[in-house]
């Protein structure tokens, strides 16, 4: 059952009013909800509310809350994935493997290989973040991560410490995963960061060299730039979640 977001002033007793919002048209146009039947909430603070329905118009709901938990769906560690902006269908599947792995932060970037031009990039991050909410509520998670504005990489990487940067390459790896983890420090964000469809370039190689970045393999296949997002992220959280 998908879940929807709420803010705590949402919450009057022991109920949840809803009032001409997304959240209601999707329930009451959408799912088609009716008297009687449960819904799943959660608030700001990742506390989840099981209801069911009192009362609902085109305008307004009411939901009785039966009971409330708090949500465990979500990581102990703040990664961030660092991405390399993707054609429209590409980019559309990466936002929504990073956040159904458990992403917190998304770092949309141009690098030299990028096929797309960062103008006509800027005006799709709204699209981007509806993605995201989506997948929220599809995955049932506990937090909605960020999706921030696009940059250069080189730029990015500078906001995270040297040994929290972890990119994944086709080519030229210099360290093991798991020798990898043992340096990183847990208390800061972790980078992890993913090429475009043609890969980096040789400069860009040439200057993870330069800075002594960690560069680390995902094996012998090579994989669409959408669904390494997703291997990356699931061979971190094996080792360190």
């Amino acid at each position: 059952m998908p879940h929807f977001l709420i803010k705590k002033e949402e919450i009057k007793d022991d109920f949840i009013e809803l009032n001409e919002n997304e959240n209601l048209f999707h329930i009451s146009k959408v799912l088609r909800a009716k008297i009687g039947e449960e819904i799943k909430f959660i608030d700001e603070n990742q506390v989840i509310y099981y209801t069911k329905i009192v009362n609902i118009t085109k305008n307004s709901l009411k939901a009785e809350i039966i009971e409330k938990t708090k949500s465990k769906r979500f990581l102990k560690h703040n990664l961030c994935l660092i991405q390399s902006i993707l054609a429209s269908d590409a980019q559309n599947n990466a936002i929504a493997n990073a956040v159904q792995s458990g992403i917190k932060e998304i770092y949309p970037v141009i690098s030299d290989n990028v096929s797309v031009s960062e103008n006509s990039s800027k005006n799709k991050i709204q699209k981007w973040e509806k993605i995201a909410l989506e997948n929220f509520k599809q995955c049932e998670r506990a937090d909605l991560p960020i999706i921030h504005e696009i940059n250069k990489l080189e730029t990015v990487l500078k906001n995270f410490k040297k040994e929290n940067i972890l990119i994944f390459a086709e080519k030229y790896e210099n360290i093991s995963l798991d020798d990898c983890i043992k340096t990183i420090d847990f208390n800061q964000k972790i980078a992890v960061v993913i090429g475009p469809e043609g890969g980096f370039s040789d400069c860009e190689f040439n200057f993870f060299k330069q800075e002594n970045y960690k560069l680390i393999t995902l094996g012998k296949m090579i994989y669409k730039a959408p669904n390494a997002i997703t291997a990356a992220i699931s061979n971190i959280i094996t080792r360190i979640e």
